[in-house]
């Protein structure tokens, strides 16, 4: 039987917010079984926020979990992809801003910092589900997600872009710690340079640079260092989905087959899934 698990001593991880620019601490604290995933903002007067689809409030740049105008926890998605990959049940994470540190707008250094802390198990079983039957999500766009029964976790997306530097590309693969520490978690957020500009001018990506996201200029790599593994791109919209399918509170068991999707997609499959038990089991 596969157990839970928690953080086994405290950790603290530092850092800048990508939309606001402002320092943040994560103060990640060991929580008690079938607890779940919990975010406590401690700057304002709060109540705690499960990091669950539910709870999501906004999906337009990222992953927003909320209560209200003032109680927000955002960008949540490349930690919460950390979490799953490393069989994190429970945590209680204690952060003093709005918005979960981008460091290098990727999912390593999370890995390379939590990889190394001792985990404690914990007398419950894993909350495991299974998708039981197909099921899809299309919007207007003609972009889909589909999530189809399997014994693991497996993504297949697809991603179609302008830029002739991406262009079409595609990841097809089981989702397992070597594949992720690998292929997955070094692949950072991407964007042209005239998405950055308009963000800039909305009073977003305060804190966005060359050192945690890809830029793209036409046919030009803006960072020095260019990509660092190949599809890089798509990957990192593998990164994204893995964060996002986790606040399903589950270790999802699914063939997910993705083409154009964001943060959205992600949320509304979530929703399609929960809306009858005759979509899922709890293995």
């Amino acid at each position: 039987m596969v157990l839970q698990h928690t953080l086994k001593e405290i950790t603290q991880i530092k850092g800048i917010g990508l939309h606001s620019g402002l320092d943040v601490t994560l103060t990640l604290k060991p929580a008690p079984i079938n607890k779940g995933i919990t975010f406590y903002r401690t700057d304002i007067n709060s109540t705690p926020l499960r990091g669950l689809y539910s709870n999501v409030v906004d999906t337009r740049n990222c992953t927003a979990l909320g209560s209200d105008s003032k109680n927000i926890v955002s960008t949540i998605e490349h930690f919460m992809a950390t979490l799953y990959i490393l069989g994190i049940d429970n945590l209680d994470v204690e952060i003093d801003n709005a918005e979960i540190p981008i460091l290098d707008g990727s999912s390593r250094v999370f890995l390379d910092i939590l990889k190394t802390k001792p985990l404690e198990a914990q007398e419950a079983p894993a909350k495991i589900l299974r998708v039981k039957k197909e099921i899809t999500y299309e919007d207007k766009e003609g972009c889909r997600i589909t999530m189809l029964p399997s014994d693991k976790l497996e993504i297949c997306f697809d991603i179609d872009f302008p830029s002739p530097i991406v262009g079409h590309q595609n990841f097809n693969n089981v989702i397992d710690y070597s594949v992720f520490e690998q292929e997955i978690a070094p692949c950072r957020t991407f964007c042209e340079k005239y998405q950055v500009d308009y963000l800039k001018s909305i009073g977003l990506i305060k804190g966005g640079s060359l050192e945690n996201a890809v830029v793209l200029d036409g046919n030009t790599i803006l960072n020095p260092e260019g990509f660092r593994i190949k599809n890089e791109c798509v990957n990192h919209k593998v990164l994204d989905t893995i964060g996002d399918l986790y606040t399903s509170g589950y270790r999802i068991l699914s063939k997910v087959i993705a083409k154009k999707t964001g943060h959205r997609h992600n949320n509304e499959i979530l929703k399609i899934l929960f809306s009858s038990q005759d979509n899922y089991e709890i293995v």
